[in-house]
């Protein structure tokens, strides 16, 4: 069923209901009626957390049960991909609020197994997005103004990729140990040269050569294009013990964004992360003070992955015809964003440091600026 067919209408007044965050039932804002999400059967749960296997997902060889349609539009700024799950024709893009209008098409894709769902309300997430926000140092106060003013957050179910790996590394290089040495030198001391004794450090280098190996499970790489890539990946720590099965009314009343980074330039990201892991692996097995890789090769093997959905709070504001974005992580509260600076208060500060600088010398010593000492009257 394409998503665009999903309704979720209250059974009491028949107004669309919505997704409670931290609950397991949508609520109706209207009445306030609520009404429990289906549990899924553990047969149906244990299919819906399984891994996919990599490689056949890299040839498009996926299964149609593993394959959906959805109504999606792309915003024209940002290249978001939005995913539409109800009637609408026009809307705002999320994560640059953008006017979109929706086109009927839809579009086949690997669809989400999983998702975490949003624990936090956007009551919740306003308040950890202040409270970040008045830490910033040299922040508009028209930043502060514009969260306490309740301007609503977007919701938004961000997708991303997992990926695992068990791996053998071979490796070729070098282990540096220190040895010391002592010279003698002349240095000046108050216009006279002493003679003293120093301690000059070498490197010796001895061949090295091993084996290391790692399992990686759950390497989390964003699926989106529409968001800073440091401001996505640095919204962890996620607790993907809390994934569910993927279920429509988790997403009642927000929005989910469809990938843009497809499964072979997730997987590739995924690689280089674990490279990394696997070089400092290296290092350790190498030893001694300092290390030299010449070469690694790496055999990997139960290569799987997921498609998953992780909640977001999104958060707009523009300050001198900028846009910045603030994200909260809508399971552990988070946050991150593109913070603005103020100009006057960058100056205002600089200005009075220059003050202190010229008082502190002027009491240490006021003849270095022209000046009389302190005392000077007494």
């Amino acid at each position: 069923m394409p998503q665009d067919e999903y309704r979720w209408p209250c059974s009491q007044c028949g107004a669309q209901l919505r997704y409670t965050p931290g609950q397991t039932h949508l609520t109706c804002a209207h009445c306030g009626h609520e009404q429990d999400i289906p549990a899924k059967p553990a047969s149906s749960r244990a299919r819906a957390l399984q891994e996919l296997d990599l490689a056949t997902g890299l040839r498009g060889a996926l299964p149609a049960s593993d394959l959906a349609e959805a109504r999606t539009t792309t915003c024209p700024s940002c290249g978001a991909v939005i995913e539409i799950t109800g009637a609408t024709h026009a809307t705002q893009c999320p994560f640059c609020a953008t006017p979109v209008v929706l086109d009927t098409g839809t579009q086949r894709h690997i669809k989400p197994q999983a998702l975490v769902p949003f624990a936090l309300t956007e009551a919740q997430a306003r308040k950890a997005l202040i409270a970040w926000m008045g830490s910033l140092w040299f922040a508009p106060n028209t930043l502060l103004e514009y969260a306490r003013k309740g301007r609503a957050m977007n919701g938004v179910y961000v997708p991303f990729w997992t990926f695992d790996a068990v791996t053998a590394s071979r490796y070729t290089g070098e282990r540096g140990e220190y040895y010391y040495e002592t010279r003698t030198v002349q240095v000046r001391v108050n216009g006279k040269m002493e003679t003293r004794q120093e301690q000059v450090r070498h490197t010796r280098w001895y061949p090295a050569s091993g084996r290391v190996a790692r399992d990686f499970d759950d390497v989390l790489v964003m699926a989106s294009r529409s968001l800073p890539a440091r401001l996505g990946n640095e919204l962890t720590p996620w607790d993907l013990g809390a994934l569910v099965p993927y279920s429509p009314e988790f997403l009642a009343g927000f929005q989910a964004e469809g990938y843009t980074v497809d499964l072979p330039e997730g997987h590739a990201q995924a690689r280089d992360r674990m490279a990394q892991v696997i070089r400092e692996d290296v290092r350790r097995d190498i030893g001694g003070d300092e290390q030299r890789i010449h070469g690694i090769e790496t055999r990997w093997s139960n290569e799987t992955f997921k498609h998953i959905l992780l909640p977001v709070w999104m958060a707009a504001y523009k300050y001198n015809g900028k846009s910045y974005r603030f994200l909260v992580n809508g399971q552990t509260g988070e946050v991150q964003g593109e913070r603005p600076w103020s100009i006057w208060k960058i100056a205002f500060a600089a200005i009075v440091l220059f003050f202190l600088i010229l008082g502190t010398i002027y009491l240490s010593d006021p003849e270095a600026l022209g000046l009389p000492p302190a005392d000077w009257m007494d």
